[in-house]
């Protein structure tokens, strides 16, 4: 009798505890105002899944506090990896949508401009695994992967960090691509208009989910042709119309060790994250709310008529594969810099 009273009371104070901080959440989050930054223009595919997130999150956070989406675009996400990191409040009020890149690049990039520490990030999860692909106009005249490669292209990018620019920089140095490589665009959607308007002839390192929501047109009308696919798992979708894997055209180990460090965090494709310094307890409650938004009908029914996938991984999920990067050996990391023009 002793023992099961010890236990019941065990149990009531453990539930009571967790009530206690439950309702503690809740009477921070009441009546505030999270303001999520979309590291990307308005209209890529970034700022789809951030603003589906920002809809959707707050009613499963204690206290359902709205969530407002911005957009802070610049060097690939980092401006507003920067700017969560540094400026922005820790308290739990501030979230970033940002690109996998902007987590790698103080392995891969231009370190001196990099003032946070990834791995000390708070990761709320990741929305999908990403796959991104090269597209190129159908007049461009090329027709295979290989011919893309040395078809003198003129590609769109975004500024050092971005995918859009490191991507074709890591074919052009792995594979000999002979890319003309037009730099500086705030994000895809420029990006895609410029392809539209003819400035360029098409581009690599954007995600499918952007070219099949926003431009399904193009594939239906068939004003683009799709020449790879980049990361690590291809798309069942593109596999079936026979579209190459770039990562299997890597002839050495070498190589594709460099590819990975590139490719693998695609499988955070969508991450978010926080402040370093938000409380524990606040963290916690983002990383659940975000996971039950995943999963909740509403959302789910949204991105299908949206055409995003869905295809989450939580934050703990997304951290242990940033630390696993990270923990890279010095020489896998330095051939990776080198690719893309990094010493």
């Amino acid at each position: 009798m002793r023992i099961w009273v010890a236990g019941v009371t065990l149990f009531a104070g453990i539930f009571s505890g967790g009530v206690q901080a439950q309702e503690a959440i809740a009477n921070f989050y009441r009546g505030k105002t999270i303001q999520l930054v979309i590291g990307s223009s308005p209209g890529g595919g970034y700022d789809l899944y951030g603003r589906l997130v920002a809809r959707h999150m707050g009613k499963f956070i204690p206290g359902n506090p709205n969530i407002v989406a911005s957009n802070m675009s610049g060097a690939g996400s980092i401006v507003a990896t920067q700017h969560i990191s540094i400026v922005a409040q820790k308290d739990g009020t501030v979230m970033g949508a940002i690109f996998p890149g902007a987590i790698i690049e103080a392995l891969v990039g231009d370190r001196s401009k990099i003032k946070y520490d990834a791995r000390r990030l708070n990761y709320i999860g990741s929305a999908n695994n990403e796959l991104y692909v090269c597209i190129v106009r159908a007049d461009a005249g090329v027709k295979t992967f290989p011919d893309f490669l040395k078809g003198n292209i003129l590609i769109g990018a975004s500024a050092a960090g971005g995918s859009t620019r490191d991507f074709p920089l890591l074919l052009s140095n792995i594979f000999g691509a002979n890319f003309k490589i037009v730099s500086g665009y705030p994000g895809s959607n420029e990006i895609l208009l410029a392809i539209e308007k003819g400035e360029v002839q098409g581009t690599c390192g954007v995600s499918w989910s952007t070219i099949s929501v926003q431009r399904s047109q193009w594939l239906r009308d068939g004003f683009i042709r799709i020449m790879a696919q980049e990361g690590m798992r291809s798309s069942p979708e593109l596999d079936k119309q026979s579209v190459p894997l770039a990562y299997s055209f890597a002839k050495t180990k070498r190589e594709q060790q460099v590819m990975q460090v590139h490719y693998d965090p695609l499988t955070f494709g969508r991450p978010f994250i926080a402040a370093a310094e938000v409380p524990t307890d606040r963290i916690e409650s983002l990383q659940g709310a975000f996971l039950k938004a995943m999963n909740d009908p509403e959302l789910r029914a949204e991105a299908e008529r949206l055409r995003l996938d869905i295809a989450p991984a939580s934050g703990k999920e997304v951290a242990a594969i940033v630390n696993k990067i990270y923990d890279l050996s010095p020489d896998v990391i330095a051939a990776a810099r080198a690719v893309i023009g990094n010493k």
